[in-house]
C-alpha cells in the first residue's frame, strides 16, 4: 500500500494523446485523484513506439499539466501498454501444500512454477492472474488460504507483450526524466477503473475503443479469462471521414467528435452538416445520415471482431452483465445502441467511478486505472514470482478483496 503522502501516477501513453493522472493515498486506503494532464500525441501506432522525440514531448507535456493542476513534482509512473503484440494464454501450476494447510508460501510456489511456462526470449511477462485453484482435486477455489490438504494446484492467465515495446514505453518515460514503476496492461487499467466487482462476478466484457487500437477483456466469476488487441480504433473512423467526405484530417476528426453518429437510423433525415473541402474550394451541405453511415461502417466491424473473439474464448453464454465500452468512441451517439443489436447484449458505457464530475470522463479510463492499480504494486510483484519483505499478509488481502 502506499505510504502517506507519496503520489501513484499513471502514464497513458496513447495512439493520440499522453494522458497523466496524479493519484494520493491515505493511510485508510482511500484514493484521491488529485490531477490530470493531457497533450496530443502522434508518436504511435496501433499502441507502438514510431516516433520516440514526437512521444516524449508528448508525455514531458501532459506531466507539465498534471504536475501544475496537483501542485506536485513527479518522479515516476505506472505505465500502460496496449497494441497487437499482446498476448495471453492459461497456465498450469502444482505444488506439494508443506504442513497440510495452504499458506501463502504454498501460493507463491505454485504460481511461480504455473509462471514457468515457456514463453519466447523477445516477450516480456506482464501480469500472472490467478483465475482459480485447486486443492486435492478440489477446484472453483479463489481464495486456497487455510484449506486442508496434500496438492494445490493453479489455473492462471498469463498476459505477454512483445519486450521491444516494453523497452520503447519506458524510454519514452525514462527520456522524460521519469522512473517507470511498472509496465502495466491498459485493458487491465481501464477495466479497474469502470468495472464493478458484480459485473466481473456475473461475466461482462470490456471494450476501450482507442485511438488505433480497441482493447478487450473479458471477465467471469470474478477472474479475468481472456484479452485481446483488435488492431483498429478511433483513427480509423477519422480516415474513414476524411476519405468518404473527402475532408482534411483535422475537420474529420472535428465532424466525428461533434456531429458523429453511429447508427445512422437515429440521425433525422433533415438534419445537414457543413463540410469543410480540401483547397480553397467552399464547404458543402451534407446530411448528417451520410456522416453516420460511414462511422457505422467501421463501428460494425469492431463490434464483429469483438464478438469473434467472445466467441474464441467460449465466454459468449457468461456475458450476464453484457458489454462495456469505454474510450474516446464510447462517446459518439448510438455506439452502445448499435452494439446491443449486433451482440445481442445489455450494453453500457463506462467511465470511471470516482465522485469528481470532471474525471468521470471515458478518455481518462486508463489513466486513472493505472493509478489504481499502482496502489497494488506490491501485491502484483508478489503474483509475479517477486515478493518482497512482508509481501505474504498483503498477498493474502489481494485475493481477497479481487475474489470476494
Amino acid at each position: 500500500m502506499a505510504k502517506k503522502g507519496e503520489l501513484i501516477v499513471g502514464l497513458d501513453i496513447g495512439t493520440t494523446k499522453v494522458v497523466v493522472a496524479v493519484g494520493e493515498q491515505s493511510p485508510s486506503g482511500e484514493l484521491t485523484i488529485l490531477g490530470v494532464g493531457q497533450a496530443p500525441n502522434r508518436g504511435l501506432r496501433k499502441g507502438m513506439v514510431v516516433d520516440i522525440e514526437q512521444t516524449v514531448g508528448s508525455v514531458r507535456q501532459a506531466v507539465a499539466e498534471a504536475e501544475s493542476v496537483a501542485d506536485c513534482h513527479i518522479q515516476s509512473v505506472f505505465a500502460g501498454i496496449a497494441g497487437a503484440h499482446i498476448k495471453a494464454f492459461r497456465s498450469h501450476g502444482m505444488a506439494q501444500i508443506k504442513s497440510g494447510e495452504v499458506r501463502m508460501e504454498d501460493v507463491a510456489e505454485v504460481l511461480k512454477l504455473a509462471r514457468a511456462a515457456a514463453i519466447p526470449e523477445d516477450r516480456e511477462v506482464l501480469h500472472v492472474i490467478p483465475q482459480e485453484f485447486v486443492v486435492d482435486r478440489q477446484g472453483g477455489i479463489k481464495v486456497p488460504h487455510g484449506i486442508s490438504g496434500r496438492r494445490l494446484e493453479a489455473v492462471v492467465q498469463i498476459v505477454t507483450a512483445s519486450g521491444t515495446a516494453v523497452q520503447n514505453i519506458n524510454k519514452c518515460a525514462e527520456r522524460a526524466d521519469l522512473k517507470v514503476s511498472g509496465t502495466l496492461l491498459e485493458a487491465l487499467a481501464s477495466a479497474q477503473s469502470v468495472l464493478t466487482e458484480e459485473e466481473r462476478g456475473l461475466g461482462v466484457c470490456l471494450v476501450d475503443i482507442g485511438g488505433g487500437t480497441t482493447d478487450l477483456a473479458v471477465f467471469a466469476d470474478g477472474a479475468l479469462v481472456h484479452t485481446a488487441v483488435i488492431p483498429l480504433g478511433g483513427d480509423h473512423l477519422t480516415n474513414d471521414i476524411v476519405i468518404g467526405l473527402r475532408t482534411p484530417a483535422q475537420d474529420a476528426e472535428r465532424l466525428k467528435r461533434d456531429h458523429g453518429c453511429a447508427l445512422a437510423e437515429m440521425c433525422g433525415p433533415d438534419e445537414t452538416i457543413d463540410v469543410p473541402s480540401v483547397g480553397d474550394r467552399p464547404p458543402r451541405k451534407m446530411a448528417r445520415r451520410i456522416l453516420g453511415g460511414i462511422i457505422e461502417a467501421r463501428v460494425t466491424e469492431i463490434l464483429q471482431l469483438v464478438l469473434r473473439e467472445i466467441r474464441a474464448c467460449g465466454a459468449e453464454e457468461q456475458l450476464t452483465s453484457g458489454l462495456v465500452i469505454t474510450g474516446g468512441s464510447s462517446l459518439l451517439t448510438g455506439v452502445e445502441e448499435l452494439a446491443e443489436q449486433m451482440l445481442g447484449l445489455i450494453v453500457r458505457r463506462g467511465e470511471p467511478r470516482l465522485d469528481e464530475a470532471a474525471l468521470r470522463d471515458p478518455r481518462l479510463a486508463t489513466a486513472v486505472g493505472l493509478v489504481q492499480l499502482g496502489t497494488q504494486a506490491e501485491e502484483r510483484a508478489f503474483y509475479l514470482g517477486r515478493p518482497g519483505r512482508g509481501v505474504f499478509s498483503r498477498f493474502g488481502r489481494w485475493l481477497r478483496e479481487s475474489f470476494t
